[in-house]
């Protein structure tokens, strides 16, 4: 196994620019901030991103917690990439996470002003300053599922490589609860009020009967009792409430919809203007 450090102050882009660096150097691995990221997954870790201060995110960061480096470590052994991309924001930070995880010391060292020019690194700062933006080369997708409840923004490059074949890079952008943003909640009522008025506006939707949730660590599971008008398909009419409902409340929330499950306990006769509007429509 070879490492590659690839090092730069915190905030100037690196994070931004892993995976197009991963691809061309051929590292099959990245490691960044706790996590483990390769084909666009993520294996292993706990980003230093979801840390409650700083401090814990640089403990996350080079794998300070015992238990978190043996997972770590037992994890790249399933794996065994041939070649990893090690961030850091120096070289000694990147020879520490080399020596907690027992890999070996880095073969190749790139610095961020290696491919990035001064105006870049300037940006990339500025955007962490005033926006508290950070990167997480994984798609968002991937992303969710550890940062529910977190402003994920998706972002998506296409690099042509070698033999003129285009790669689809995928990465997001988080904003941690230790950045000046600060910390914010949703109300489990607020959740619910998307949920219903989701599932009301859904065509063949008389009412939303009743909404429950249950939290899990990686996102929320919804649960619907809806009344269905007369004369429509009812599978065709809960898949549409389903899919509106879990769109609605990703959109407004940031939250993680594991799943929308909506069950149809009434069929109600139509009002006679919808019934006047039905017969118009055939």
């Amino acid at each position: 196994m070879e490492v590659v450090a690839f090092v730069g102050p915190s905030g100037t882009g690196k994070s931004h620019r892993a995976s197009l660096v991963a691809v061309e150097l051929g590292a099959d691995a990245v490691i960044d901030d706790g996590l483990l990221v390769r084909e666009g997954k993520i294996l292993a870790g706990e980003s230093a991103k979801r840390a409650p201060s700083k401090l814990e995110a640089v403990r996350r960061a080079i794998f300070a917690h015992p238990a978190d480096a043996e997972r770590m470590r037992r994890r790249l052994s399933e794996v065994h990439p041939e070649r990893v991309l090690v961030l850091g924001t120096s070289l000694g930070m990147v020879r520490r996470i080399c020596e907690v995880l027992s890999l070996p010391n880095p073969a190749h060292v790139l610095h961020i002003e290696d491919i990035a020019s001064p105006e870049e690194i300037r940006h990339a700062q500025r955007v962490r300053r005033e926006q508290g933006k950070h990167v997480i080369p994984a798609p968002t997708v991937e992303v969710k599922r550890t940062f529910s409840g977190y402003l994920v923004d998706p972002l998506r490059f296409i690099l042509r490589g070698k033999e003129r074949r285009e790669l689809v890079i995928e990465k997001s952008v988080v904003r941690p609860t230790w950045s000046y943003l600060g910390r914010f909640t949703i109300d489990d009522t607020c959740v619910s009020s998307i949920a219903a008025r989701a599932a009301r506006e859904a065509p063949g939707i008389a009412r939303v009967r009743r909404v429950t949730m249950e939290t899990w660590a990686d996102g929320l599971v919804l649960h619907l009792d809806v009344t269905v008008l007369y004369g429509q398909h009812i599978p065709t009419v809960l898949e549409g409430a389903r899919d509106r409902v879990r769109h609605m409340v990703e959109q407004m929330t940031a939250l993680n919809v594991l799943a929308a499950n909506i069950t149809a306990k009434r069929v109600e006769l139509p009002s006679p203007e919808e019934m006047r509007r039905l017969i118009g429509t055939h």
